[in-house]
């Protein structure tokens, strides 16, 4: 399992020091697993009955149509959490897929114990459910992100958009985008030889600057 002192800075456990996590993890903590490139943690129907923590690795949360095309949602970085929505709405059963998307560790808790405290009444469970909730806010943005970069007519809108709001993040000039072409077309709804075209494009006409996945917007 991942050392206490790194646990400390996920959005989950802030505000909860190392003697008093120590003794959390006792009550929540399921196991610690680590799973290859493209394993499917969860399928669409699949029932959830626990929270996951990124350690190390990514993952994605991607949306299936009945014919096997793809949908990227949501790309999932170290320290954030999957399967808290359905587990909280007390529906249990995943509307999307959770696949990882390179070698990926996790840290899994049992939700009936984060999200009810134990008999032992811990100092600072009560900080925990608050810091819960706090993360399904910062999911449910993300989920707007999506929703503002497709609703954008042009496919070139739908880049700068996603390119902008990367860029907001990270706050500086050069910025690396986490998604390779294949997973940034999948996000987008696009066809990935028109991304790569478009992309090619605004380099072309002065709108940004790339090598790989870092960027550089020049005009707004």
């Amino acid at each position: 399992m991942e050392n206490i002192e790194k646990l400390m800075k996920y959005s989950l456990f802030h505000g909860i020091g190392s003697f008093e996590l120590k003794q959390m993890l006792h009550c929540v903590y399921v196991q610690y697993k680590s799973f290859p490139k493209g394993y499917y943690l969860a399928m669409t129907e699949d029932e959830i009955r626990y929270i996951g923590i990124i350690c190390k690795g990514s993952v994605q949360m991607i949306k299936e149509d009945y014919w096997g095309n793809k949908t990227l949602l949501v790309h999932l970085q170290p320290g954030e959490l999957f399967g808290e929505t359905f587990v909280c709405s007390a529906l249990f059963a995943s509307q999307v897929s959770f696949i990882t998307a390179e070698k990926t560790e996790i840290l899994f808790l049992n939700y009936d114990k984060v999200m009810h405290t134990c008999s032992l009444t811990c100092r600072y469970h009560h900080r925990l459910i608050e810091n819960m909730l706090r993360c399904i806010a910062e999911k449910n943005m993300r989920l707007m992100e999506k929703i503002e970069v497709v609703s954008k007519k042009t496919l070139r809108s739908k880049l700068m958009t996603y390119l902008l709001i990367e860029a907001q993040k990270q706050k500086t000039q050069y910025f690396s985008v986490p998604l390779s072409r294949v997973e940034l077309s999948e996000y987008l709804c696009a066809d990935r030889s028109a991304v790569t075209r478009e992309l090619a494009s605004m380099r072309k006409d002065g709108l940004i600057t790339f090598e790989k996945n870092i960027f550089r917007i020049l005009k707004k």
